[in-house]
């Protein structure tokens, strides 16, 4: 097997990890409620992908784009069980985010400075959740399981972008792997501690 066909099995194997972990948050969605999901997340998820979507296509990787597209259904799906138009002012605030960090860099230093700039917004991206894991006791509605997967499919996607000598993307992805690292453990952390709980109620119940 040459390192072409090897790197780029590398891809695919990221965009399959991609889709799991978007499979496993719409199951949870749809089965067990929307609690402790956030909108902003999922709005900025869809932007994002659509970025990917046409970078993938200016560089010539239809993996990069088909990574994106094959789950945007699934992050429409979970936006309109999030009722967006109840909150338009969210998707609003998002376009503004969006635009400033990634479509005015891509307009003044081209697609290297662009996609740097959506390095910056996937680690904003998750900074709520981050913070909201800090300060609140409890992860209702966050799946480290999913979190976890994300972590796998961001560093799959660095080992790719690095066989195919593309840094701007591996050095955003990385950031963003970073964060959902941290998001992942603090979530194990809160359902630690939420067990925790539990057992301390029953045995001062008992």
């Amino acid at each position: 097997m040459t390192l072409h066909a090897l790197y780029t099995l590398i891809g695919w194997t990221a965009v399959l990890i991609g889709l799991a972990s978007t499979v496993a948050q719409f199951r949870r969605a749809f089965t067990i409620g929307i609690e402790g999901i956030s909108l902003a997340t999922w709005v900025m998820f869809v932007m994002l992908g659509g970025y990917w979507i046409t970078y993938g296509a200016v560089v010539h990787s239809w993996i990069i784009s088909l990574g994106s597209l094959c789950v945007l259904p699934l992050q429409l799906a979970i936006i309109f069980r999030l009722q967006p138009w109840k909150r338009w002012n969210v998707s609003f605030r998002c376009l503004v985010f969006f635009a400033s960090f990634c479509i005015v860099p891509t307009l003044l230093w081209g697609w290297n400075g662009g996609v740097l700039g959506v390095g910056l917004a996937m680690v904003g991206n998750r900074l709520p959740q981050i913070i909201k894991l800090v300060r609140y006791r409890g992860a209702d509605g966050v799946s480290v399981g999913a979190w976890s997967l994300g972590v796998l499919c961001s560093s799959t996607w660095m080992v790719y972008y690095v066989g195919f000598h593309l840094w701007s993307a591996c050095i955003a992805t990385a950031s963003s792997g970073a964060a959902n690292v941290t998001v992942a453990l603090l979530a194990s952390w809160r359902h630690r501690q939420s067990r925790e709980d539990m057992i301390r109620e029953v045995i001062f119940a008992v």
